[in-house]
């Protein structure tokens, strides 16, 4: 069997009524490669005036990695950064030793009705790196490799596939393509790392014929080469790369291989020494304190 692990998703409220499907991370595996938060937001439909913004908000120790499929987001961060988000780019926001950010609706979109679509993840970055200096990357649509290949379009969104590299900056070995399927098609996957999982926002797939519901993730076994088909076409996204260089402790929007550097960042958060984002006043106040491990 090729599939190591099946992982459902799990309903999320963001806020005001904004609904992600919450796949990373997992009871059964925290992370795949350097990814420990795959969120599927969407496809949800706004009406004119609605706000499904995410005030300013702080992350320490990871990499988050956007990516729209329909919509528009308005990124703003502590660096000065003003970047809209538009399908078909990927915004990677290194946060490193902090960030604070906000991603709000654009403001020529909010008096009309839109729709929003697209997946977040975050990317733990190596021990060496986790306290690294903030920094921004935005890597437009066109820049991005496309790979034609009998009956499917491989993007190449991070690192290395089909004898091409993505330009987007990365850490660590790390692998995310965004394939389309036409009807009855199939296409082969091998040199995979050694994790790997795939992923279909649009349609329903099967991995060497064994079916993947919708809404469920597949964790392939290490090394494995599959052959993926769609009856009916879809779209589906690969992730993976290198096992991540030991255990990391999540805390709200905190991930780092040290539980006091965490506590740290909340303490940062909670008396305002975090870089402010200009021009924003709101802030997203830190959760219920303390964390998990302090009440053990």
């Amino acid at each position: 069997m090729a599939i190591a692990h099946l992982f459902r998703s799990h309903d999320k409220d963001l806020g005001g009524g904004f609904t992600v499907r919450r796949l990373l991370p997992a009871a059964a595996r925290q992370s795949i490669g350097p990814f420990l938060f795959f969120d599927h937001m969407g496809p949800v439909e706004a009406p004119a005036g609605a706000r499904h913004d995410v005030r300013p908000h702080p992350h320490i120790g990871l990499a988050t990695v956007t990516y729209l499929f329909e919509g528009a987001i308005m990124h703003r961060d502590s660096l000065g950064t003003e970047q809209r988000i538009e399908p078909g780019a990927v915004n990677w926001m290194t946060a490193g030793s902090g960030i604070v950010h906000s991603e709000r609706t654009p403001e020529d979109l909010l008096e009309r009705t839109r729709r929003t679509h697209g997946l977040q993840l975050w990317a733990a970055l190596p021990r060496e790196h986790e306290e690294t200096p903030a920094a921004f990357s935005h890597t437009p649509a066109d820049r991005i490799p496309e790979i034609a290949l009998p009956g499917a379009t491989v993007r190449l969104l991070v690192g290395s596939a089909f004898g091409q590299t993505s330009p987007v900056p990365t850490f660590s070995q790390t692998l995310y393509l965004d394939v389309q399927l036409a009807p009855g098609a199939a296409i082969e996957l091998d040199d995979l790392p050694d994790e790997t999982a795939l992923y279909a926002p649009f349609g329903t797939i099967e991995i060497d014929g064994e079916p993947v519901a919708a809404n469920t993730m597949a964790m392939l076994e290490p090394g494995a080469a599959v052959r993926v088909s769609a009856a009916a076409g879809a779209r589906f996204v690969v992730i993976g790369g290198a096992p991540l260089d030991g255990k990391r402790f999540i805390f709200w929007n905190f991930v780092s291989s040290s539980r006091e550097r965490i506590e740290q960042a909340a303490r940062d958060w909670e008396h305002d020494r975090f870089v402010p984002l200009a021009g924003d006043n709101e802030r997203i106040p830190l959760p219920q304190w303390p964390p998990t491990w302090r009440r053990d």
